[in-house]
């Protein structure tokens, strides 16, 4: 009888061992005020996005399994694809999640270097994370890679939290500036410059994308029947009436969509009540995680993205003008 009850002790150390080896991470997690039932985690891997829902008990706790061959940056969601918080996840981490579903300030991070740093600067500079002007968040992220080029924390900030795609030069500049051991192609795969596509992949083929309409009811877009220009935003916006120009200069038979992507829409029918009539408003209540959008890879915002009529997407990235360029090309041809 010893010894089964060994065997069997041997067995469950050795299946315990096994799945925190090789390429598997886990996240155990624990959140008060959780009353939505489900965790959605989201995470880029070499043959595409993971994008798997976990069950909650009544005790706000969940676990999770996932693998990764090299780290990534998990994001983990409500049921309403509200995100609760980002992580870092590496083969053999075990994470663990605690805090305020209420307060998403409280939920903390614990179980790997590059994940508790990760929380100190959130901390540390919680004022710039809710300032809804990046300015200084993004001067404070640009001030930590400069300092620290041989710390992977820079390489996360850069691709997780820094607001300013627009001018992909500086960007790739700062990423250059990282050593190459603390820069896994895994956490920068889809920065390009001026688009965003995965490793190995070109850009997404989008047929519909379905989103809350301005003053109506969740509507599924078909996107295979007209050339799209696809404008992603959140307030405020102080360019609007510029990018508003710019985009109603793109050609009769482009159709624009306007799609706020933040949780705050108190002001949103004010924003747009001076936008031209014939153009759609749509929210997306996941924000760029929402399902569809998440495949256009939004770093920042405002974002754009152009798909032909067939639903290919041509250009998904932070500058309008670049947008523009394969409208333009696309309607001389």
């Amino acid at each position: 009888m010893k010894t089964l009850q060994y065997l069997a002790l041997l067995l469950s150390l050795t299946m315990a061992m096994a799945s925190c080896s090789g390429d598997s991470f886990k996240i155990d997690g624990k959140l008060a005020n959780f009353d939505s039932g489900m965790v959605r985690v989201i995470f880029p891997t070499d043959s595409g996005m993971v994008d798997e829902w976990v069950n909650v008990d009544n005790k706000g706790k969940f676990s999770y399994q996932g693998a990764v061959a090299d780290p990534v940056i998990v994001s983990l969601l409500d049921s309403r694809s509200h995100l609760l918080v980002m992580l870092v996840a590496t083969s053999g981490d075990h994470i663990k999640v605690k805090g305020d579903a209420a307060q998403l300030k409280t939920i903390k991070i614990k179980g790997s270097k590059v994940n508790e740093d990760w929380q100190l600067f959130r901390d540390e500079h919680a004022t710039f994370y809710s300032n809804p002007n990046p300015s200084r968040l993004n001067a404070a992220i640009e001030k930590y890679v400069r300092e620290h080029p041989a710390d992977m924390l820079s390489t996360v900030l850069l691709m997780a939290d820094y607001r300013d795609y627009g001018d992909g030069e500086k960007v790739n500049a700062m990423l250059k500036g990282i050593d190459v051991k603390v820069r896994p192609g895994s956490l920068v795969q889809s920065f390009d410059g001026n688009s965003v596509r995965a490793r190995g992949k070109g850009l997404p083929h989008i047929v519909t994308l379905t989103l809350l309409k301005h003053g109506g009811d969740f509507e599924e877009i078909s996107l295979v029947d007209h050339m799209t220009l696809i404008s992603f935003w959140a307030n405020p916006q102080d360019n609007r009436s510029a990018l508003i120009n710019k985009l109603s200069g793109a050609g009769e038979d482009i159709r624009v969509i306007d799609v706020l992507t933040e949780s705050d829409t108190l002001r949103w029918h004010q924003t747009i009540a001076a936008d031209p009539k014939e153009w759609k408003h749509y929210w997306a209540p996941g924000g760029p995680l929402e399902q569809g959008v998440l495949l256009l890879g939004i770093k920042t915002l405002p974002w754009y993205a152009v798909t032909d009529s067939t639903g290919h997407v041509t250009y998904s990235g932070p500058n309008l003008d670049a947008a523009l360029g394969k409208v333009t090309v696309k309607s001389e041809q």
